[in-house]
């Protein structure tokens, strides 16, 4: 029984070992100014005029990280070698499209290290609309120069919004 425990013991410790180097990163609120230099620019959502769900990552260029979305390729777009003032107004410009949009919040995401990695854009909407300003949950995983982005409605407003998909658009 010992040798059982112990040999499950050591097979669960080599699996859980890659996850325990990943490690949730900080973000802390941000000024315009301090969007200076040449980014990568990657717009997440917006898939239609009505999608509540978009967000704009601003990916420091010539740093040791890349910022990687969770999601299909078809869910954001990506433009490279942007100044940060023209990354800060297109950015700006994608997130504000929506009608119930109120005002955007700029943080910075930082390393362990408290070093700037990028910026995040996000837009927040007027309260009553979806009851609550900021719809979105985001967190930013590193591992080994990877910024892993997982973006999603939070719950309670998800359950809110009507059906999106396909078949919703096909009812009579």
């Amino acid at each position: 029984m010992k040798k059982l425990f112990l040999i499950l013991f050591i097979i669960f410790s080599f699996i859980s070992i890659p996850y325990t180097f990943a490690g949730n990163l900080k973000t802390e609120e941000a000024k315009k100014e301090d969007v200076t230099g040449m980014f990568k620019l990657i717009l997440y959502g917006g898939r239609d005029m009505n999608d509540i769900e978009r967000l704009a990552i601003l990916d420091i260029e010539g740093d040791r990280y890349t910022f990687q979305p969770q999601a299909p390729d078809f869910d954001f777009r990506i433009k490279e070698g942007v100044s940060g003032e023209d990354a800060f107004k297109e950015a700006y410009k994608f997130i504000s499209s929506h009608n119930a949009f109120h005002y955007a919040q700029l943080t910075k995401i930082l390393d362990f290290s408290g070093n700037i990695i990028g910026f995040e854009l996000r837009p927040l909407y007027i309260p009553f609309v979806f009851g609550v300003s900021n719809v979105l949950e985001v967190y930013y995983s590193l591992k080994d120069g990877k910024v892993k982005a997982f973006i999603k409605i939070i719950p309670s407003v998800e359950r809110a919004l009507p059906e999106r998909t396909l078949v919703s658009f096909l009812k009579p």
